[in-house]
């Protein structure tokens, strides 16, 4: 499944960041917990250049504790880059930023200049709430679905930080189709972009592999199917997500599944690691300078083909 999903405002607001980022002196980019490397926008690493960057590792509450700490260790490999894992539902973790902004800019705090930091992420990763709680009122539109803000605005926080707050970017198309799968899963994508049966069997691979324990725990297993489609029928079971005559109701099982991950009702799970996404990296790799390697040698035919009825004229 490849998700591409570009609204306009997004295509203008990648624009509008590039014009903005030489007057910035720090970048601040929200990732969600459970899935650091699909939520992390390759056009942030390339906007920002070799500026410091803070990842913020948000819905921590959400995420598997230890897999996050191995993230945390990863990211911060990555030269000027400060990771921190934090949850909007505990505000002193928020409130903390700005203490790490002054760390990594040193020099605009001795010459009493304000930190000029821009944040960035992916639609519903909880960016306007990270604001809010910075700013320390509502200034920043939140909501529970993606692209809610529409438009760029400064905000001076008064502690030496003046934020720029962007809307939530996704990149034209995601290359990586694992990646797409597990933004679907977390609510990164709208829902009406996307077929639930199709990303909930995608989930539910995923949880038979990596969190079997936490199946059979919330939906009351004796025992656990082998496949996902198995899965999927056996919560049905459990659950009544059944049609008239016993029937299995795939997008009503899928809804309950999908919806259970999100809230956390199912426990603290990642849905990728470290390792997987070094993995992944190099195969996406691969599969680019494949498609770039067959487009070239087409522009090479093309251009005999053209060269060859010259000749004939």
């Amino acid at each position: 499944m490849a998700i591409q999903w570009y609204p306009g405002h997004m295509h203008k607001a990648r624009k509008e960041i590039e014009e903005a980022m030489p007057q910035v002196d720090l970048v601040i980019e929200v990732l969600d917990a459970r899935i650091p490397y699909s939520s992390e926008n390759p056009m942030v690493s390339q906007l920002r250049g070799d500026k410091p960057c803070i990842k913020l590792l948000n819905k921590s509450d959400l995420a598997d504790p230890a897999v996050t700490e191995r993230w945390i260790e990863y990211l911060e490999r990555e030269q000027g880059v400060k990771a921190s894992a934090i949850t909007t539902l505990q505000p002193g973790m928020v409130k903390s930023i700005p203490d790490i902004c002054r760390k990594l800019v040193p020099h605009r705090d001795v010459m009493e200049k304000d930190i000029r930091t821009m944040i960035m992420g992916i639609p519903n990763v909880g960016k306007s709430t990270i604001i809010n709680t910075l700013a320390g009122r509502t200034i920043a539109k939140t909501g529970n679905e993606p692209a809610v803000t529409k438009t760029q605005q400064r905000i001076n926080l008064r502690n030496g930080i003046v934020l720029s707050d962007t809307p939530g970017i996704l990149w034209p198309k995601v290359d990586n189709e694992a990646s797409s799968y597990r933004l679907a899963v977390t609510g990164a994508i709208k829902d009406t972009a996307m077929e639930y049966e199709d990303v909930a069997m995608f989930a539910a691979e995923y949880f038979l592999n990596a969190y079997p324990e936490a199946m059979l725990e919330r939906y009351k297993l004796s025992s656990l199917p082998d496949t996902d489609i198995g899965l999927l029928e056996a919560i049905a079971g459990s659950r009544g997500a059944l049609r008239p005559g016993g029937r299995i109701d795939y997008h009503k099982v899928s809804e309950l599944l999908l919806h259970d991950y999100r809230s956390g009702r199912i426990g603290l799970l990642s849905l990728e690691t470290p390792e997987m996404a070094e993995i992944e990296k190099v195969e996406v790799a691969r599969l680019l300078a494949e498609k770039e390697a067959l487009k070239q040698q087409k522009i090479a035919q093309e251009k005999l083909k053209r060269s060859g009825k010259r000749h004939n004229d």
